[in-house]
């Protein structure tokens, strides 16, 4: 009994000393109140995928920063259906997908499911580290709903778009626009945006379209199905982008360049000469 006594104060000492961390941790986060005004920029830091840091400005002073009113409607909802489908009727948090999360985390006894919403996507991406931690998880939830109370929801679907990764060091649909299909964002096609949508959940490994393009093509139709289903696109509109084969020879060519990278690295490496 004693015993029992002596452990249940440990644990308590422990909640209540991890519980003014996390006030003190949340109290330091910066104000979100200032990205309210569209002519802000902000410099972040993004990572290479080696692991690098570089920064990152997050504002009309980027050069491939693209306004929300040059965002294609069908690259909006694209997104919205792939990646939170309760997006304008949330509040930053989707309390029954995190919940969905929780449970079925414990189940597998580790971080497997996020339940992120755009808006903890665009806090995370803005403000946060990628660490798979229930502490950064606490500050993510935080600034999304301060960014809920603070920001329009198409000032934070537009950051979101103007942020997200897409490539290695591609950063936002503009530059994804230009690095895949060689135009600006405001001239992508349904299925172009679809095609984007589409590698969001791991451009880098799982939906990396230089090793896996028939699974971002795949993705992409489920998403464009999802967007004849919400009325966005027009039976006819769906039909023409089903036809419609991404113009993807840019990229065919940077993989191309990078296998042959890869091929001189090897041969150099091997045998002490370039091939």
């Amino acid at each position: 009994m004693k015993y029992v006594k002596w452990l249940t104060t440990i644990v308590l000492g422990c909640i209540a000393l991890y519980s003014i961390y996390i006030g003190i941790s949340l109290y330091r986060l910066p104000s979100v109140a200032a990205l309210a005004d569209r002519s802000a920029n902000l410099t972040i830091q993004v990572k290479d995928w080696r692991g690098k840091l570089h920064p990152f400005v997050v504002g009309p002073q980027n050069p491939w920063w693209t306004p929300s009113k040059s965002i294609p409607a069908e690259m909006k909802w694209a997104v919205i259906v792939a990646e939170d489908v309760n997006f304008y009727r949330h509040e930053g948090i989707d309390v029954k997908a995190l919940k969905n999360a929780i449970t079925y985390d414990l189940e597998k006894k580790r971080f497997a499911r996020g339940a992120s919403t755009i808006t903890q996507q665009t806090a995370k991406n803005l403000f946060l580290s990628r660490d798979k931690t229930i502490t950064r998880k606490i500050k993510e939830l935080y600034l999304a709903k301060r960014l809920e109370q603070e920001l329009t929801k198409g000032r934070i679907i537009e950051l979101y778009l103007n942020v997200v990764e897409l490539g290695p060091m591609v950063y936002g649909v503009g530059h994804g626009a230009r690095y895949y299909f060689g135009k600006p964002a405001s001239t992508l096609t349904p299925r172009e945006c679809a095609f984007l949508a589409a590698m969001l959940p791991g451009p880098q490994k799982v939906y990396n379209p230089y090793r896996h393009l028939d699974r971002v093509l795949k993705r992409s139709d489920m998403i464009l199905g999802q967007l004849r289903q919400k009325g966005v696109l027009s039976e006819a509109e769906y039909r023409q982008a089903l036809a419609e084969t991404p113009n993807i020879s840019g990229m065919q060519k940077k993989v191309d360049q990078s296998f042959s990278a890869k091929a001189r690295r090897f041969f150099r490496d091997l045998f002490g000469f370039s091939r």
